[in-house]
């Protein structure tokens, strides 16, 4: 049996049982068809088309049957070809992320616009949850990339590449005493109810540590995932604002005042992950550069081809990452 002779019993049951014009369809002699016909029929030991002398002129019972069942080989066949064009033509496919509200609004705008230009046929999707739900939709292969500060190196199965460092940011407003005094440290920090992230979003192990090596206790009153909800809160006067320092947009902030205080935390590494095993389209290594033009192929293919991220820690000591 042969995926032809299928295409062919499907041509006649479609075109009025004329061979003729089948023939003409598939650009081929209706002697042909007529044979590759034969030929299936004899080889199932049964007749799928009822015939008057020479004449096609109706479906036999069996040949219902086979005629639904080869359509819907036919239809899967279609879905294959489909698929295997999606991973050798990269101007066409789908590419999922899976990130923060900080990453979403701050960072991959730019990197998201550059990619869809360039791949205008590769569907974009975007997932914002939790770096722990993050990590687990990579992990088991819901998404195709991962971006997020933390959450990652449990996760044995994933390929960890650090892209870029970043710091912390005090916003207050204008008139808040803290405003005009310079320079910060941790205990004057502790002194005024602080407004920031939740626990296990955007870099909070390292706020918390810093807080705790001194002995202190931040008087944190409200915390939130998103950046945009912390500075609003700063507004109304609930407290100061600890943020990402790339979070800080200098048009639409400007009613805020932005004080550096990356001298009191440690920088925190945001990173882009995928699943280790799986078949990289062209597409998705690009949006890896996009996203972070510092690394060059040699980067990215020997983080590919790595074992564990042990491995991947250690190739990228060496590489100076941008810092936001």
């Amino acid at each position: 049996m042969k995926i032809q002779q299928l295409r062919y019993i499907l041509g006649v049951a479609n075109n009025g049982f004329n061979v003729s014009k089948t023939a003409e369809l598939f650009f081929t002699s209706q002697p042909g068809v007529s044979k590759q016909i034969g030929m299936l029929e004899d080889e199932l030991k049964v007749k799928i088309f009822e015939r008057h002398g020479r004449m096609l002129t109706g479906i036999t019972p069996a040949g219902k049957s086979i005629l639904d069942m080869a359509e819907e080989i036919i239809d899967k066949v279609e879905s294959i070809k489909k698929v295997a064009q999606g991973y050798s033509d990269d101007s066409i496919g789908s590419l999922t992320i899976a990130t923060t509200h900080c990453q979403a609004r701050y960072i991959l705008p730019e990197t998201i616009l550059s990619f869809t230009k360039k791949y205008s046929g590769v569907s974009f999707h975007m997932e914002l949850d939790t770096p722990i739900q993050i990590c687990e939709s990579v992990s088991k292969g819901m998404v195709d990339l991962a971006i997020t500060s933390q959450g990652m190196e449990s996760y044995d199965n994933l390929i960890v590449i650090p892209c870029y460092s970043w710091n912390r940011t005090v916003v207050v407003r204008s008139d808040h005493p803290l405003a005009s005094s310079t320079p910060l440290t941790l205990e004057k920090l502790s002194k005024y109810p602080i407004v920031t992230y939740l626990k296990g979003f955007t870099g909070r192990q390292q706020f918390d540590s810093a807080f705790e090596i001194e002995g202190l206790t931040p008087d944190i009153v409200f915390t939130a995932s998103d950046t945009d909800i912390i500075k609003a809160y700063v507004r109304m006067k609930l407290g100061i604002g600890i943020i990402a320092s790339l979070a800080y947009d200098k048009e639409v902030d400007s009613d805020l005042v932005a004080i550096d205080v990356s001298h009191l935390f440690e920088s925190t590494i945001t990173k882009i992950a995928l699943k280790r095993g799986v078949t990289i389209r062209n597409y998705i290594y690009e949006f890896i550069k996009l996203f972070s033009p510092h690394l060059t192929d040699s980067h990215i293919t020997q983080a590919l081809n790595t074992k564990s991220n042990s491995e991947i820690d250690e190739f990228f000591s060496d590489v100076d990452l941008p810092h936001y």
